[in-house]
């Protein structure tokens, strides 16, 4: 009998230790499926941090070169949207205001330092925010099949916020392509009536802008993306893969820049005209300015023409270089 209730104590505490260690196994797993999702997940957005990173740099590299090339264009295209005349008009006064000759052709790289500043840290940012949104939303179950244009609209959000960040270097260069040697005592006489945030005059709508030109960009890019036959198959007329390549990012740039030009171009115009005014001007009476003087065909057509041939030229060569770019440094 005492044999028996020896036993049976003993017995019960073998089976609660079993239980035990049981359970301690169970919590030992737990944890390291935890901790595994927990790496997976830091890997994940670490990956994603490479993915902006480099894409953000081959956007700026591409973007460098055609600061250099193209800014005659964009010069013509900003007075076209403060003064809202034809390109010839722009292009004749821009070249005569300079004095003509040598003087005349710089008469239309006036801002081009702060413009080689400029320009690569906004492709940056755009490009970065592209690259790194879609490579973070692309690692997680969740969101990983999420639709083209969410993603894409996603992206938009942090490439906007990023472009308030440099406003004080864009509202140098715009002012100095669109009044030339008259921009820094205008400038001066602004900051000295509202102090420094005069330089981010016109920033609600260039982030505006921003998004609303970026989304259909990167969406009609990363559709065509999606959609169109991989590079090896596109284009095989060409014979030779490194052509179908590029001629495939060139179709695809300038189509995505024709659909972005077209949405944000009146965005563009208000921010023009409240960016360069000689007076701190609201948005409402840079609206009324444009209106009054054109009519709504000038508050969405002013600078359009120009815009598209600018950009469809820059977005084919953007895309292009980019992708030679990203492709060099293995993104």
């Amino acid at each position: 009998m005492t044999g028996n209730n020896t036993a049976r104590p003993s017995a019960e505490l073998a089976e609660r230790l079993r239980l035990l260690d049981a359970a301690r196994e169970k919590n030992v797993s737990i944890v390291r499926v935890a901790a595994a999702k927990e790496q997976s997940a830091g890997e994940i957005i670490q990956k994603a941090a490479n993915k902006a990173l480099g894409g953000g740099i081959a956007g700026a590299a591409a973007m460098a070169v055609q600061v250099t090339t193209l800014m005659w264009m964009r010069t013509t295209m900003n007075y076209q949207y403060r003064y809202g005349t034809t390109t010839r008009q722009a292009l004749a006064h821009l070249y005569k205001e300079g004095g003509g000759g040598l003087n005349g052709i710089l008469r239309f790289y006036k801002g081009y330092l702060p413009a080689l500043a400029q320009g690569p840290l906004s492709r940056f940012g755009d490009t970065a925010a592209n690259a790194g949104m879609l490579a973070l939303l692309d690692g997680f179950e969740a969101t990983k099949n999420l639709p083209t244009f969410l993603k894409s609209m996603c992206a938009s959000g942090g490439a906007a916020s990023f472009r308030i960040l440099i406003m004080p270097i864009d509202a140098l260069k715009t002012t100095m392509q669109v009044e030339g040697n008259n921009a820094m005592p205008i400038l001066k006489s602004r900051l000295a009536q509202g102090g420094p945030k005069i330089l981010w005059n016109g920033s609600l709508a260039a982030a505006g802008a921003t998004f609303v030109g970026h989304f259909p960009w990167f969406f009609t890019y990363n559709t065509l993306n999606a959609n169109l036959p991989p590079p090896d198959e596109f284009a095989t007329f060409l014979g030779h893969p490194t052509a179908q390549k590029l001629s495939r990012n060139a179709m695809m740039g300038f189509i995505a820049s024709a659909v972005s030009d077209t949405s944000s171009n009146s965005i563009r115009v208000i921010k023009t005209t409240k960016q360069t005014h000689q007076e701190n001007i609201s948005y409402m009476r840079a609206f009324k300015e444009v209106v009054e003087k054109d009519g709504y065909l000038g508050l969405f057509g002013r600078g359009l023409g120009t815009r598209l041939m600018t950009n469809g030229i820059q977005g084919i060569m953007f895309s292009v270089m980019w992708r030679l770019f990203q492709d060099q440094m293995k993104v």
